[in-house]
C-alpha cells in the first residue's frame, strides 16, 4: 500500500484552462443572477481567503451530503488553488442551497471519517467516475487507506469570521433584459405596422 500513496495519480490530469476552466465559472456567475437557490442543491459556493492577496476567492464546487455533513472532493488534490487557499486558513464561507454557513474546512483522513465517508462514495455515481479517471479500482479498503487519491473534504461549523458570501449582484440583468426584449417586439410591431 506504500507504495501506492508515493504516487501521485493526479499528476497526469492537466489543471482545467481556458474554456474548461471558464465551465467550472459558470455557476458563480448564475449564483450572482440570484440563481443560486437552484444550482445550490449541486453546487456550493466556496469563499475562501487568497493566501497571497487575502481578497476573498470565489471557487464553485459540486458538494454531497451525507449523513447531514457536506463533503466536497478537490479533484485536483493539492493543486486545487481552492485547496491551498484553505491549507493557508481553514475559514471559509459556503453557500449553498440551504443557504450561507461560517465553516473550519476539515480533510477527511481519519479512518472512521473515511469509513463513514465510503457510504457516501458508494451512492454517488460522480465520485466513482472520478476514481475511474484516476485509475483507481475503488473499494472500501483502498478509499480509507489512499488518502493521497481522494481529497475529501468536509466542514465544520465555526463562529470565527469568515470571508463574506457571494452576493446575488447581477439580479438586475433579468428585468434589464425583460426590458430590452419588450422594447424590441415593440419596434418590431411598429416596423410591421403598413404606411
Amino acid at each position: 500500500m506504500a507504495a501506492v500513496l508515493e504516487r501521485d495519480p493526479l499528476l497526469g490530469i492537466p489543471y482545467p484552462k481556458g474554456l474548461i476552466k471558464a465551465a467550472f465559472k459558470a455557476p458563480i456567475v448564475l449564483w450572482r443572477l440570484g440563481l443560486g437557490p437552484l444550482i445550490g442543491h449541486q453546487f456550493m459556493i466556496m469563499t475562501t481567503t487568497g493566501r497571497v492577496s487575502g481578497q476573498p476567492r470565489r471557487t464553485a464546487i459540486e458538494y454531497h451530503v451525507h449523513r447531514g455533513r457536506k463533503y466536497a472532493l478537490a479533484g485536483w488534490g493539492k493543486r486545487s488553488q481552492w485547496y491551498k487557499n484553505a491549507l493557508a486558513d481553514p475559514r471559509m464561507t459556503i453557500q449553498t442551497a440551504d443557504g450561507t454557513e461560517r465553516v473550519r474546512l476539515r480533510r477527511v483522513v481519519d479512518e472512521a471519517d473515511r469509513a463513514e465517508a465510503w457510504e457516501l462514495i458508494e451512492k454517488k455515481p460522480s465520485l466513482r467516475a472520478w476514481a475511474r479517471v484516476l485509475g483507481v479500482d475503488v473499494n472500501r479498503e483502498r478509499f480509507i487507506a489512499d488518502k493521497e487519491t481522494f481529497f475529501l473534504v468536509t466542514f465544520d461549523p465555526t463562529d470565527e469570521p469568515t470571508p463574506p458570501p457571494l452576493e446575488a449582484d447581477l439580479v438586475w440583468v433579468w428585468p434589464a433584459a425583460a426590458g430590452l426584449l419588450l422594447g424590441a417586439l415593440a419596434a418590431l410591431r411598429l416596423l410591421r405596422r403598413p404606411r
